[in-house]
């Protein structure tokens, strides 16, 4: 991902353009890792679902011990102003955020009062309409709650994502197909997994490992209501080796598909992809914002 793009950052109350700073040397969330954040994404001059991206960075950062500074609708309204400094036509990622500045009881924890909030909103195009991935096995697990912080989108789980990608790029491939403790596959290192398979779609079943997306939410909905079987259940990389078809679903490129998994190729691939992804731009041209 470039970081030579347009950035405008929103940090006290103020917009400021560029990549800005905005913690301190000593800020808890600095060397303690409270940072939490969520991805929306504008296109075509829309949001689509910014509001339950909005609440989930509030509850990612309850569930860090932090107290959320805005309400989903202050939050929106932010973003509303920002996107003001885009052109119409602009794809802009939108992360909210929040870190704790100060400690609390035990001096590792955060001081819940402490919490320090930006909005950065971002230039990144949307991929091309043929863009695909290739996946890979990786040695590393999703963890567990027990733990770390998988009931957020805490930037401190990022580091073992990145580990997944350059273990799967160094094999030659672009993703990797990420398993949970006992083996079970979870999603992609970056993104929400689904399969298909005699015409039906399944998905791992969210087991406290992951979290289960608000695009692979919506992708869900869009394909039920077109009348695709989808299953959340348990699967193995066998399953995923016998699929006619792979996809990805994640809020930075909405739907990607699978073109191969290690040595299997699929025979399908892109069929119900791009029914998800043609019924995915059809519904968010409808939203509001």
């Amino acid at each position: 991902m470039s970081t030579h793009n347009s950035i405008y950052t929103f940090h006290n109350e103020q917009w400021h353009p560029g990549s800005v700073p905005i913690m301190r040397s000593a800020d808890h969330g600095t060397w303690l890792g409270t940072l939490v954040f969520d991805g929306a994404r504008w296109f075509n001059g829309k949001a689509p679902d910014l509001e339950p991206h909005c609440a989930r960075v509030n509850a990612s950062a309850l569930a860090l011990g932090m107290e959320p500074t805005l309400s989903v609708n202050d939050m929106i309204e932010c973003v509303r102003e920002g996107l003001k400094h885009f052109n119409d036509d602009s794809a802009v990622y939108i992360r909210p955020m929040y870190w704790s500045t100060d400690y609390g009881d035990g001096f590792i924890s955060a001081d819940p009062t402490s919490t320090d909030f930006a909005l950065c909103l971002q230039g990144i195009p949307m991929p091309a309409e043929n863009a695909s991935a290739s996946l890979t096995t990786t040695r590393f697990h999703r963890p567990t709650l027990e733990v770390a912080t998988v009931n957020a989108k805490a930037a401190c789980l990022y580091p073992n994502n990145a580990r997944m990608i350059r273990e799967a790029i160094s094999k030659g491939f672009s993703n990797a197909l990420v398993t949970d403790a006992l083996g079970n596959v979870a999603e992609s290192a970056t993104s929400n997994v689904f399969m298909v398979r005699d015409g039906e779609v399944f998905t791992p079943a969210p087991n406290g490992t992951f979290l289960a997306g608000i695009t692979r939410s919506r992708i869900i909905d869009l394909l039920q209501s077109d009348g695709v079987t989808v299953h959340e259940t348990v699967l193995t990389t066998d399953d995923f080796h016998a699929a006619d078809e792979v996809f990805l679903t994640g809020n930075l490129a909405k739907v990607t598909p699978v073109t191969h998994f290690d040595q299997t190729k699929f025979p399908h691939t892109g069929n119900i992809a791009n029914q998800a992804r043609s019924l995915y731009w059809d519904w968010a041209a409808t939203t509001q914002f």
